[in-house]
């Protein structure tokens, strides 16, 4: 039985990072009620008096007459109509490790999160279904093209709303607009995740370039072959009519792969000027999904076999260590 759509929906927002507060700010500019979950109590009791998040996108204003943060999760499920998750992948087991089925039953689960669970290599929306027996379509994905530093400063933006469920994914997709968002649905759910996690592979791999001082011209034939090298990978999983041209796959490349904003191509161009992965995830205190993400695709592809040649490239250098110089060098000569 698919649950009702409320007039003042309970949404709970799982996650305290910048895609979660920037969630939550676009949430309050519309009639729904905001639970918002934060591992670190200190942070609750923080925005319950100062109206901020202490450490991500700390210039938001929270409302919080909207808004009630929670620590214990279970808790903040309690009259959920929607539960956002936007915790980073490598750690959404563990932060739902006190969730149980009957928990979310009922409820609209959305995944915010651009990667596969680690080990496992599957979708969120995969294991959603699997571990807490949601039916998939009670399930959405939220897809850009849309960083969350950007919402903060009000800019245009865009997202999309992908579910089995259009209808489902549209009822959300209103609660998801706003003056300085448009949010619209679509169906094509494992389209719109494998994408998500694959562009954040591309941006490591354009910001490697960036790092080797490879310039504009190489980077848009990296691009290029890029969203080619993502056709081919996701029509062998998931074969089906897509166009790969909308916002929701090539825009959200684009904007992954160029912006100042993506901290992926930040993680990438690091490691293409020497810093180690270590050194790299200490200085930037940010998660780059992509640095899980190759190695679940890389694991995936064993089995489909496709041809692969930037998701390999970013795979040796990021866990066999090879030289970022020489791999690059070697990807040259098979990009057209």
């Amino acid at each position: 039985m698919k649950p009702d759509i409320p007039s003042s929906p309970v949404i709970t927002v799982i996650g305290g990072g910048s895609w979660a507060t920037a969630i939550v700010k676009i949430l309050c500019e519309n009639d729904v009620h905001i639970r918002w979950w934060l591992r670190n109590i200190e942070d609750v009791e923080y925005i319950r008096k100062f109206g901020h998040n202490p450490n991500y996108l700390s210039d938001v204003q929270i409302n919080r007459r909207k808004v009630r943060t929670f620590h214990q999760l279970p808790k903040a499920l309690e009259d959920a109509t929607h539960v956002i998750l936007a915790v980073p992948a490598a750690f959404i087991q563990d932060a739902m490790k006190e969730v149980r089925p009957e928990d979310l039953q009922g409820k609209v689960i959305i995944s915010a999160i651009k990667g596969l669970i680690p080990n496992e290599n599957i979708l969120i929306t995969d294991w959603v279904e699997s571990a807490f027996s949601v039916p998939k379509d009670q399930i959405c994905v939220i897809a850009g093209p849309c960083h969350a530093e950007e919402v903060a400063l009000e800019k245009q933006s865009y997202l999309t709303i992908a579910s089995t469920d259009v209808i489902q994914a549209a009822h959300f997709a209103k609660m998801m607009s706003c003056r300085f968002l448009q949010a619209h649905a679509i169906k094509d759910i494992y389209g719109v995740e494998y994408c998500a996690v694959m562009k954040n592979v591309i941006a490591l791999a354009c910001g490697i370039a960036h790092g080797l001082n490879y310039g504009d011209n190489f980077q848009a034939v990296l691009v290029s072959n890029s969203m080619q090298e993502i056709q081919r990978f996701v029509d062998a999983i998931n074969p089906m009519q897509r166009d790969l041209m909308a916002s929701a796959y090539l825009g959200d490349l684009l904007v992954t792969a160029y912006s100042q904003f993506s901290r992926n191509r930040t993680f990438g161009n690091m490691i293409g000027r020497g810093y180690s992965v270590k050194s790299a995830q200490v200085e930037m205190n940010m998660i780059a999904e992509g640095y899980y993400a190759i190695k679940s695709i890389f694991a995936i592809n064993k089995q489909y076999q496709v041809n692969m040649p930037i998701s390999k490239a970013v795979y040796r250098i990021l866990y066999e260590k090879a030289s970022p110089a020489s791999e690059i060098q070697k990807l040259k000569a098979q990009l057209r």
